[in-house]
């Protein structure tokens, strides 16, 4: 019979510990031919310790998140302002023109006349006021422009504040009548004046106030190049420094009377 020699091979030790027992009986063929008896013997991978496996947890998603915008502060509402009505015009020399109640002048002015009242601020009315270029030609007296500064715009900054002082924040204008029936042309020579103009007295201003019909006067509008303009407005004479409304009312009131210049 053929010699051969019989190996054991051992597996090789790779991450946990491995017993390999030998079967018992196994035989061993020793070179004399005789076969060897073996005990089984344990052949054990001598580790100094077994590696654990920990479970990481994975960190807490985290979720991406976009601001929210601020809010767009609201736009604030433009201040009122007056309406331009004639400009430059008293600089112009004088018309026959008669008037109208129906022209975007017209409109202007008397919208410039009650931003005035309600406000309190007798500038926004500069616009529908007698302007004092041709309050300079008008006049046949000595400095006609401190008389316009210091008795007519003057009075009318006081009348102003009294009707502000009468109507109250929630007043609504409706309507400005003006007794064109009463309109007279006055001549150059009266009322100290070098130059002729319309004049007509007794305006009417209509407003609403808590649901109820009011009104107030304007004592006189005189002409200027086919235009109406506010020359006195609470009074045309007084006895003092103080402010005047005309003729407040309930209701409509009634125009004029006729006259005056």
């Amino acid at each position: 019979m053929r010699r051969r020699d019989v190996g054991v091979r051992t597996p090789s030790l790779r991450v946990a510990a491995v017993v390999v027992p030998l079967a018992a009986g196994f035989l061993l063929t020793s070179c004399s031919g005789g076969a060897v008896s073996t005990s089984a013997r344990p052949v054990s991978a001598n580790l100094s310790s077994t590696p654990v496996r920990t479970r990481v947890s994975a960190p807490p998603s985290v979720t991406a998140t976009t601001p929210s915008p601020k809010p767009k502060p609201k736009p604030r509402p433009a201040p009122p302002s007056a309406l331009p009505v004639a400009p430059g015009a008293g600089r112009l020399a004088q018309t026959q023109a008669l008037p109208s109640t129906k022209t975007v002048a017209f409109h202007n002015a008397m919208y410039d006349l009650w931003l005035a009242v309600t406000t309190g601020k007798p500038k926004f009315a500069l616009p529908a006021f007698f302007p004092e270029a041709a309050y300079d030609k008008l006049k046949a007296i000595a400095y006609p422009e401190s008389d316009w500064v210091n008795r007519l715009w003057y009075d009318f900054t006081l009348d102003v504040a009294a009707a502000h002082d009468l109507i109250g924040k929630n007043a609504k204008l409706v309507q400005v009548i003006v007794p064109t029936e009463y309109a007279a042309w006055v001549y150059p020579g009266g009322c100290y004046n070098s130059i002729g103009y319309w004049h007509v007295p007794g305006a009417r201003v209509l407003y609403r106030e808590d649901g109820q019909l009011r009104s107030f006067g304007i004592a006189s509008l005189i002409s200027w190049r086919g235009d109406w303009y506010v020359v006195h407005f609470g009074a045309v004479l007084r006895d003092g420094g103080y402010g005047e409304v005309d003729d407040p009312t309930v209701g409509a009131g009634y125009p004029g009377p006729p006259g005056g210049c």
